[in-house]
């Protein structure tokens, strides 16, 4: 499938060569800080040097004092207190911070955790959770990464004689439940500068202020940064302002002094570099949230708690086989779900992607949503069963509202939530039929034909001889990268491989990858040293052209390649376009 190449628009060239020339960088540089909203010299100076001092205040959340009073109230009269979180990485995370912060100040015993099961409690809090807390005498109940819907569950809590404290970083609904405090940057009556943080990010937040108070040593909270970190990446949040500063000072504490659990899921990876967002996102962050999709995010918060070596390694090695069952059950459930579609009647014309099985795992769906989505490149909804309802996963393309579309089908829904580009929703089995119609009308009327093509944004177009080691070493500072502040793309026309020195890489013939030696456009080279290498992941099947000196445009990322003991910049190819071919 063809690829839309989407270059950003090019920032006020004054602005650009002003700030390109007060910080003496090439002006690709100046472009791409301007992108990303940092326009003057003051800004570009605190961008590239984060400190941890420029963190926000955290009272000034809207309801924070009343939350650090509450807590200071139930810590100096000895209650019970319980850490309630989802059962996701995010949630997880969020637990383990409030639990190893609070340890400190509670008497051995008078603060608990709970996570919900996925099968048996489902997202969000739970009345099970609600009466474990009244079961076992606690009084005040944290809630994390969830609960700013939960209206009627705070009131069941109530009660029961029990107080709560929401930190949650979704968007509420209509009604902010009736808590002690709700901390949540989301809310239309919170001033608090930074909207984006993760819903570990508000419990952070909460110790944060809670140590000012009590005049605490900051590396008492600081210490926790690097379980911060690994929720910030996992949950896709966007790296940028605050989140950029926590996930700067995590990362470094993740790769220096990392806490016991986090060391031994690393130490079972075998990770023997400095550890990325990447990383994080892609080798990290699944084993944690492969104990709440195949058993029960209990044995993440187990590990993160841990501080027992033997335990610790007892549980990542447990929680290792839950992502093999993962990865298992993924493989093969989207594997049947291609099948489906291939089999369908008319499944190329159709816009959307709706798929039901009552034998497939609700722990996966989500993944095997994204992974179909990637594939076909229309919305798609993965759904399965869960105590006699058809429930679910939804995911987005590129620019097209999913929630929107999700919502003009609500009278076939039991409930639904989510944002633009991914959703969950409930819905009776009996229903599905006359939804799955519905929602590829709606899609299909709505939808521009444009946004079934996948799109590649670029940040920039870059001669080949700008790319320098000086070059890159600004660009490095540009880390750690992430939604919003992504590794930036760049796009170079009429390469060719003038010398003849590209080749074919990779033994499986259908997996074959394209090493390529370019130099730029002959016509209009300067005489610079323009020649570069890069390497194209399963693009093999062009090296016929590509050998022939045709001209072609690549968009790309950089690299440095270690290789033999010496260091290159490599570009990793992300597309090629023959300009002389149709798209």
């Amino acid at each position: 499938m063809n690829k839309r190449w989407v270059v950003n628009a090019t920032p006020d060239e004054k602005k650009v060569s002003e700030l390109s020339s007060r910080l003496n960088c090439n002006p690709v540089v100046a472009n791409l800080l301007i992108q990303r909203g940092i326009e003057n010299y003051e800004e570009a100076l605190d961008f590239f040097n984060p400190k941890l001092e420029q963190l926000h205040n955290p009272f000034l959340m809207k309801d924070m004092d009343a939350a650090v009073e509450r807590l200071d109230h139930a810590i100096a009269r000895g209650e019970r207190i319980l850490v309630f979180g989802d059962y996701d990485v995010d949630g997880c995370s969020a637990v383990a911070v409030l639990y190893k912060y609070l340890q400190r100040f509670c008497q051995r015993g008078l603060v608990d955790y709970y996570v919900p099961d996925r099968y048996d409690e489902g997202y969000g809090v739970s009345r099970k959770g609600i009466d474990y807390a009244a079961d076992t005498g606690i009084s005040l109940l944290i809630i994390t990464d969830c609960g700013i819907k939960d209206v009627d569950k705070v009131e069941y809590a109530k009660s029961k004689g029990i107080d709560i404290i929401i930190c949650d970083h979704h968007t509420p609904g209509e009604e902010i439940p009736a808590a002690v405090a709700v901390l949540d940057p989301q809310r239309d009556d919170c001033n608090y500068p930074y909207k984006w943080l993760s819903g570990c990010g508000v419990a952070f937040k909460l110790v944060q202020a809670y140590g000012i108070k009590k005049g605490r040593p900051d590396n008492e909270v600081y210490d926790l940064l690097d379980l911060l970190c690994v929720s910030i990446a996992s949950d896709i949040v966007p790296i940028t302002g605050e989140n950029r500063i926590l996930a700067y000072y995590g990362l470094k504490q993740l790769n220096s002094n990392p806490s016991l659990g986090l060391k031994t899921i690393i130490d079972t990876l075998k990770i023997d570099k400095d550890i990325s967002i990447n990383d994080i996102v892609f080798k990290i962050g699944p084993r944690i949230n492969a104990a709440g999709r195949v058993e029960s995010g209990q044995r993440a918060v187990d590990l993160l708690v841990a501080e027992n070596r033997e335990k610790a390694e007892k549980i990542a090695r447990t929680i290792n086989n839950y992502n093999d069952e993962r990865k298992k059950l993924d493989h093969d459930i989207t594997e049947e779900a291609i099948t489906k579609i291939k089999s369908e009647v008319a499944a190329e014309s159709k816009k959307t992607t709706v798929l039901y099985n009552p034998e497939w795992h609700k722990g996966v769906v989500g993944i095997v949503a994204s992974r179909l989505t990637e594939s076909f490149y229309r919305p798609t909804i993965i759904l399965t069963n869960s105590n006699g309802f058809a429930t679910g996963s939804a995911r987005s393309v590129e620019g097209f509202d999913l929630y929107n579309a999700i919502s003009q089908c609500s009278e076939f829904l039991e409930n639904y939530g989510g944002h633009k580009y991914a959703a969950g929703l409930t819905m009776k089995p009996e229903n599905i039929e006359k939804f799955k119609e519905k929602f590829e009308r709606i899609v299909a009327e709505t939808i521009d034909e444009e946004m079934l093509r996948p799109q590649i944004n670029i940040d920039a177009k870059l001669n080949l001889e700008d790319i320098t080691p000086e070059f890159y070493e600004m660009l490095e500072r540009f880390a750690p990268f992430g939604p919003n502040n992504t590794i930036p793309i760049f796009e170079t026309d009429g390469v060719q491989d003038y010398f003849g020195k590209s080749q074919i890489v990779g033994k499986n013939i259908e997996h074959q990858h394209l090493k390529l030696t370019v130099v730029g456009n002959i016509e209009t080279r300067s005489g610079a040293n323009n020649e570069r290498s890069g390497i194209a992941f399963g693009m093999g099947r062009l090296y016929a052209k590509i050998s022939k000196g045709k001209q072609f445009d690549i968009c790309y990322s950089l690299q440095e390649n270690l290789f033999m003991g010496r260091n290159d910049i490599q570009m990793i190819i992300r597309d090629i376009r023959f300009p002389d071919e149709e798209l």
